[in-house]
């Protein structure tokens, strides 16, 4: 695992003369990140490898996946629920459409971004972006109303995320 983010968020602490190692780990306990990927949409052709009443669909809006990852706790991330709860008010707040799933049945799915090595570092976190159908095939599909939204949920969160 690579120590780019840590080295670079140091890095700008020593040239601001603000390092310390107390310092610098308050600063990553007290940053908030949308980890932005596509999510799996609904696929009516294979639809055995999603939980219908939690899974992401095409034309709902930016989707939130609040457990991602695989292997237990070793290898996932899972958002918790104040963090997940300002997010909401914000959303709402700002009429942003969002949608929260999960990436597919529990041994069927799979997936997730860094999140899971950015809440090790102590930093709330939270997989975010777009339903993709045909995710990694030759044509994958989106929504324009999703990539709207997402656009919009990205611009409120770095406006009035505290």
């Amino acid at each position: 695992m690579s120590r780019f983010f840590e080295d670079a968020i140091v890095e700008l602490m020593v040239k601001a003369g603000q390092y310390s190692e107390l310092s610098f780990r308050r600063a990553l306990s007290n940053s908030r990140m949308l980890s932005s990927d596509v999510s799996a949409a609904f696929d009516p052709n294979y639809p055995s490898v999603s939980e219908p009443k939690n899974t992401a669909y095409m034309g709902k809006g930016i989707c939130f996946n609040k457990y991602t990852g695989a292997r237990g706790k070793s290898g996932s991330s899972d958002a918790n629920a104040e963090y997940i709860a300002k997010i909401r008010k914000i959303l709402d707040k700002n009429e942003v459409i969002f949608q929260t799933s999960e990436l597919g049945k529990v041994d069927q799915g799979g997936g997730g971004t860094i999140a899971y090595i950015l809440a090790n570092l102590n930093i709330d976190v939270i997989d975010a972006g777009i339903a993709v159908q045909n995710m990694h095939a030759l044509y994958e599909v989106a929504s324009k109303v999703d990539i709207y939204e997402a656009y919009c949920a990205y611009t409120v969160f770095l406006k009035e995320m505290d």
